[in-house]
């Protein structure tokens, strides 16, 4: 059959409006030696291992270079955005918020299925990019100090923790997840937070306001509290090397879910050498190293996990039970939140 010039305009015509992004992306250039992808993503431990488990697959395949941009997701975020459209980086990680805020406002790309590991994320890991990590936050404590294991939330109102609690600074992840779980556990939610800082008043005197993991950590080791709400990949860290009383709470609530996120940049001068790049991370090496070393839980369905890491992570259904939020709401709320936290609570 014979199909006139007219009707394959029809056809692409139809094809753009109805057909997913991805689809309608020019073709991507194949990567050549010598190509140079840049990709921002924190130091320590997070770097070593995408150097050990990404990069010399990579390099080996396609002659490329990398090139890294290491530090907080403040000043690479920052720099996504100013360079927005004619992006220096090609991969940037960034947290479970600023990833979603990131594809809306055009500095990144959604996820698609031309990374191939696409099809084994989990619901919760297509928003805003590629969930690399699932990092929850949830209730750290004690267990020597508690007449009981701590079951939910609402455990943190027991007399026994009055005055033995450091509560996290509001702004970071610990801070709103604390503050969103709070909300809850005793009926509100991302919209209506009142209950949570009546809630949280309730709880003074605090033993300290914690800024930061290794500051809790200490504090724990000072005996200065008993409870906290923390990243339970790192506690569990703290507690396997420094302190095994340390026990990391599952309520009946469930854990608030954090993530680390892998983006590509609108723009990218490097697509399919980043989408390999993220490919490769969301593989059964690279998931597993993260696991093993941090207790980072993988965000891909399909690994075959060890036996001995399994109840150190979040895998299966236990996914399903991490609550998120709604970011928007929770970005637009928090510049209010931080100063009545700081004029209420930490005051």
């Amino acid at each position: 059959m014979t199909v006139s010039r007219r009707t394959v305009n029809k056809l692409i015509l139809g094809a753009g409006l109805t057909a997913p992004y991805h689809f309608v992306r020019p073709a991507v250039a194949q990567p050549k030696p010598g190509d140079e992808l840049v990709v921002g993503v924190w130091g320590g431990a997070q770097e070593r291992i995408v150097k050990a488990h990404i990069e010399p697959a990579l390099v080996e395949k396609y002659g490329c270079k990398i090139s890294y941009v290491l530090g907080g997701t403040g000043e690479r975020r920052a720099r996504a955005y100013a360079e927005r459209g004619r992006p220096s980086f090609d991969v940037i990680y960034l947290n479970i918020y600023e990833s979603r805020q990131a594809v809306r406002d055009g500095v990144t790309q959604a996820p698609t299925p031309a990374v191939e590991n696409f099809e084994n994320l989990y619901p919760l890991a297509r928003l805003g990019g590629y969930g690399v990590a699932f990092n929850p936050c949830t209730i750290v404590y004690d267990k020597t100090r508690a007449s009981a294991p701590i079951t939910s939330w609402k455990d943190m109102w027991n007399p026994e923790w009055q005055g033995r609690i450091a509560w996290p600074l509001m702004g970071g992840a610990e801070g709103i997840s604390a503050l969103m779980m709070a909300a809850r556990a005793w009926g509100g939610d991302e919209n209506n937070v009142e209950i949570a800082f009546e809630k949280i008043k309730e709880l003074k005197p605090l033993a300290a306001i914690q800024s930061s993991q290794a500051q809790l950590f200490e504090m724990f080791d000072q005996d200065i509290c008993d409870l906290s709400i923390e990243f339970g990949s790192f506690t569990r860290s703290y507690a396997e090397t420094r302190n095994p009383n340390i026990e990391i709470a599952d309520p009946v609530e469930g854990q608030a879910v954090t993530m680390n996120v892998a983006c590509i940049t609108e723009g990218s001068r490097n697509q399919k050498l980043a989408e390999e790049w993220i490919n490769l991370h969301l593989s059964e090496d690279c998931m597993l190293a993260y696991a093993r070393e941090i207790y980072y839980s993988p965000t891909v369905s399909n690994l075959t996990i060890p036996d001995d890491l399994k109840p150190k992570l979040i895998i299966g259904d236990q996914v399903d039970r991490l609550v998120d939020f709604d970011w928007d709401v929770v970005t637009a709320g928090l510049p209010k939140w931080q100063a009545r936290f700081d004029r209420e609570i930490a005051g």
